[in-house]
């Protein structure tokens, strides 16, 4: 038995559900079809598909198996174009996962130009503000807030970003504008509902001060908080590139300028134990590109 040839008709068959759509796709009959299928379940000892009156669909190990062979096949395909020495051959799935917020304003709106580069390179793009398990979920390249503790995967830093206390002018022309870190002692803070930290350290020359936040509002996403300063509920302590747009416009606004909080940081993450593909480290300088450009026009 071919494996590779085997995980090929495998994963057509999971991607159309039949045997006989399978069979179109690759040019074969269906019995050739089924007969591969068979050889692999018995070369596995495990039921990769259930069969039933309505199609086909994988088995939880199936599921598994599909998942990995697809990823084989696909970097099988990018050996071959590298092999002919053209980078514009990138082809097959590439599987990356975003903050919501910083994917929605800063990468998205970009996307169009990485696969105009790339016309035959599929991306499947997966915005989560969770912390998303890259190998469970197969994720080929993940950009995530804050400097990663999972020993399952290796990171570049792409950037260190200010954080600032932000407020709509609404908001500030109700309640006047914090003069020190104390005073957002008595303002109405918006602030992550996962977070447990209430507390902030803001720094200005030799002078340090720890300050309360009284949590008025807490939200799981980053766009409930936009949506909550940006309709004046709040203040709130957040990344600048957050509110990017907004503070150039004017919509919101910086408080306590010359005092710094810590910085958040950006990262990109890679699975540990897999050698970084060449359609991963298109996406990777892609990103670095866009994140470079953000510093530079750091409003």
């Amino acid at each position: 038995m071919d494996r590779l040839q085997a995980m090929t008709v495998f994963v057509k068959v999971v991607e159309v559900g039949s045997f006989s759509g399978a069979a179109r796709l690759l040019n074969v009959g269906q019995p050739s079809v089924s007969k591969v299928i068979a050889q692999l379940e018995a070369h596995l000892g495990t039921a990769l598909l259930l069969r039933s009156t309505h199609g086909l669909t994988p088995t939880d190990a199936g599921q598994r198996y599909y998942e990995r062979a697809a990823r084989i096949i696909e970097d099988a395909r990018e050996a071959d174009s590298l092999a002919r020495g053209s980078g514009k051959e990138l082809s097959g799935r590439l599987r990356i996962a975003i903050p919501t917020t910083f994917g929605r304003i800063h990468l998205v709106p970009q996307l169009g130009q990485f696969t105009a580069r790339y016309p035959e390179l599929e991306l499947d793009v997966q915005m989560d503000d969770r912390r998303v398990d890259l190998i469970s979920e197969g994720i080929d390249m993940a950009v995530r807030i804050g400097r990663p503790e999972d020993t399952a995967v290796i990171g570049r830093r792409l950037a260190r970003g200010r954080r600032s206390v932000m407020a709509s002018p609404a908001y500030l022309e109700k309640f006047s504008a914090p003069s020190a870190p104390a005073d957002l002692e008595n303002h109405h803070m918006v602030l992550y509902a996962q977070g447990r930290q209430l507390r902030a350290v803001f720094t200005r020359n030799n002078d340090s001060q720890e300050v309360s936040l009284r949590s008025g509002l807490r939200l799981s996403a980053a766009e409930g908080i936009r949506a909550a300063v940006l309709s004046g509920q709040g203040m709130t302590i957040a990344a600048d590139w957050m509110f990017a747009p907004e503070l150039a416009a004017g919509h919101v606004q910086r408080c306590l300028p010359d005092w710094s909080l810590e910085a958040v940081e950006l990262w990109l993450l890679f699975p540990a134990g897999r050698m970084v593909s060449a359609k991963v480290r298109a996406m990777a300088d892609f990103v670095t590109e866009i994140v470079d450009g953000l510093q530079k026009a750091d409003p």
